[in-house]
């Protein structure tokens, strides 16, 4: 797996999520503890139910521990906000649909594109990096090409 470009904030967050998952295995484990004092394992809907919550819990526990393994932090202190980055928050105005748009450049985990925050391997994304404020980009997206005019470019806030 290659490295994952993320901010400290995120990697804090992918931390807690794990610390959470680790907390919950406890409390699986005495579920299914629980769930096996009902008699016939092969006719125990709470024990099957327990088993299951502990494959998807453990699941994400690997998952997490993976994600920090290969975790590349980003220092925002030194990001340079006149190129486009992750961390950085970008104004641009987009020809096709006449309007501007402000996209936050974030890591993977933290995407959530109905706020603005898209990934720098979105298409708009890599369209994005290392562009400074007037240039013109063509970001390839499934709906068609999409020219973005970078208008400002700033350090993301939260």
């Amino acid at each position: 797996m290659e490295k994952i470009r993320m901010t400290e904030a995120e990697r804090a967050s992918l931390q807690a999520k794990l610390d959470e998952c680790l907390a919950r295995r406890e409390i699986i484990k005495k579920e299914i503890s629980t769930a096996r004092g009902f008699g016939d394992l092969s006719e125990n809907s709470e024990y099957d139910e327990a088993k299951n919550e502990q494959a998807k819990n453990e699941t994400k526990i690997l998952e997490l521990e993976e994600k920090l393994r290969h975790a590349e932090i980003v220092d925002e202190s030194m990001i340079d906000h006149t190129v486009v980055n992750i961390g950085s928050s970008v104004t641009v105005f987009n020809h096709k649909s006449g309007a501007e748009r402000v996209y936050h450049l974030v890591g993977t985990d933290s995407v959530d594109p109905k706020n603005g925050k898209i990934s720098e391997l979105s298409p708009i994304g890599r369209a994005l990096i290392g562009g400074r404020v007037g240039d013109s980009v063509v970001a390839e997206t499934p709906n068609g090409n999409m020219t973005l005019d970078i208008l400002k470019i700033e350090r993301a806030k939260g």
